[in-house]
């Protein structure tokens, strides 16, 4: 049946069927032809349940909470301070994108949504400046990945949703991978402008007094990230709440800003919509798909194939890693996360490992299949944002950063404190 389901899912997705709807057949498929009872009797009260869970109002408040920023012009300036704080560095303005992939990926919660907000901003300026357009669009890609690992995340919110585990420990847990990784990135775009001087453009300097005013217009987004944060840790509110209130805060600094206006509004909630109903679609789907395939038995069959393989958990750890990074290259990344969850965390968890250090190893597998072709998002978010020379430009400059990557994913099997030690320290 494994074979049946992962053939079904590559030919359908290569019909460019969307994603949602591709799920869902192949819930209708398994149910037909595996399934011993007619499951489709209950896909009213599943679509139902699923959908009406209070944890999932979080996406479209964090959604929403970043059209307000992009749109509001907020994302612009931010783009000129830290350019003035980071661009003495080997690879100039390169380092301001990563950086401000950082700062957005604080507040928005999407990495899509972070790599076509920093894409928009700094594209013209590596066209007037003469930045190697490898290097320049690949740091835009790579440093958008982590918007689904600095929390707020909506994927994290996915994941606790799905596996019952607490999404607060979930958002600790991912802060400190989610900012070695950035770190990363600039040591690498350190080194690689070393070796090779002329991918990195010129580097900038600017004087101390013009550094600090700059240091202004980052207020707006290290204040939204402290509402956001700091009311979920301090008992003020849930993480839908502080979505809320983060969505409240960003209107108040866009109107402080003069951002504010009809046409903003009607666009950043129009741009919600068509996001949210296309992760709920996505969701609902491959929730059809897991009960489907529970009720087959995929995951007593997965469950004895890896357990006739006679693996220790760290082998285990390392086939499951090797799953998702080859996946990655085909599917979506959302559609990974919702499909697999059901059937790989029970393993993991059987293993012995902690389910809250599993979903920040899984979302650093994630942020890999966003720059990995020939599905990766960002890829497509950045080119687009580009609208001129070739894709392959944009692929071949995630390859340093897919590196980091790897890094990461051995640093967190080696060393798991990385991911559990703040949740640990605050519980």
């Amino acid at each position: 049946m494994i074979g049946y389901v992962s053939l079904g899912l590559l030919g359908l997705l290569t019909l460019s069927i969307p994603v949602g709807i591709v799920l869902f057949l192949l819930g209708f498929g398994v149910d037909a032809f595996f399934s011993p009872f007619p499951l489709i009797k209950g896909l009213g009260n599943l679509v139902w349940s699923t959908s009406n869970n209070a944890t999932l109002i979080a996406i479209p408040f964090f959604v929403l909470l970043g059209e307000v920023l992009v749109r509001s012009g907020i994302a612009t300036r931010t783009y000129a301070a830290l350019d003035r704080w980071v661009s003495w560095l080997p690879g100039g303005l390169v380092h301001a994108n990563i950086a401000t992939a950082t700062m957005f990926s604080a507040t928005s919660g999407s990495s899509v949504a972070t790599a076509a907000t920093v894409a928009t901003v700094a594209m013209p300026q590596a066209e007037r400046l003469g930045y190697d357009p490898k290097l320049f669009s690949g740091a835009i890609a790579a440093g958008g990945t982590l918007g689904i690992m600095i929390p707020p995340s909506i994927n994290l919110i996915v994941y606790g949703f799905l596996t019952q585990t607490s999404i607060p420990r979930l958002f600790l847990a991912g802060l400190v991978p989610g900012l070695a990784l950035a770190l990363g990135f600039i040591l690498i775009t350190v080194l690689i402008c070393l070796i090779r001087p002329s991918l990195g453009g010129a580097r900038r300097f600017f004087p101390v007094a013009e550094m600090l005013r700059a240091l202004l217009q980052l207020v707006p987004i290290i204040l939204l990230f402290t509402m956001i944060i700091g009311s979920i840790y301090k008992g003020w509110a849930t993480p839908t709440e502080a979505a809320a209130v983060g969505v409240a805060g960003a209107i108040a600094i866009a109107a402080a800003f003069g951002g504010v206006s009809l046409k903003m509004f009607a666009e950043s909630i129009l741009g919600t919509v068509k996001i949210t109903s296309m992760i709920m679609l996505v969701i609902i789907g491959a929730s059809f798909l897991n009960f489907t395939l529970a009720s087959a038995g995929l995951g007593n069959e997965l469950r004895g194939f890896l357990g006739g393989l006679g693996l220790s958990p760290l082998m285990t750890i390392l086939v499951v890693v090797g799953i998702y990074i080859v996946l990655g290259f085909f599917i979506e990344t959302l559609s990974l996360m919702v499909v697999t969850i059901p059937i790989i965390v029970p393993l993991v968890i059987e293993q012995g490992y902690d389910p809250i250090w599993f979903g920040i190893l899984m979302i650093v597998l994630i942020e890999m299949a966003l720059i990995t072709p020939p599905v990766g998002l960002n890829l497509y978010v950045v080119q687009g944002a580009r609208k001129s020379g070739k894709m392959s430009e944009v692929m071949l400059g995630t390859i340093p950063y897919v590196l980091a990557m790897l890094a990461m994913v051995a640093a967190l099997i080696a060393f798991p404190q990385i991911a559990l030690m703040l949740p640990d320290a605050l519980q």
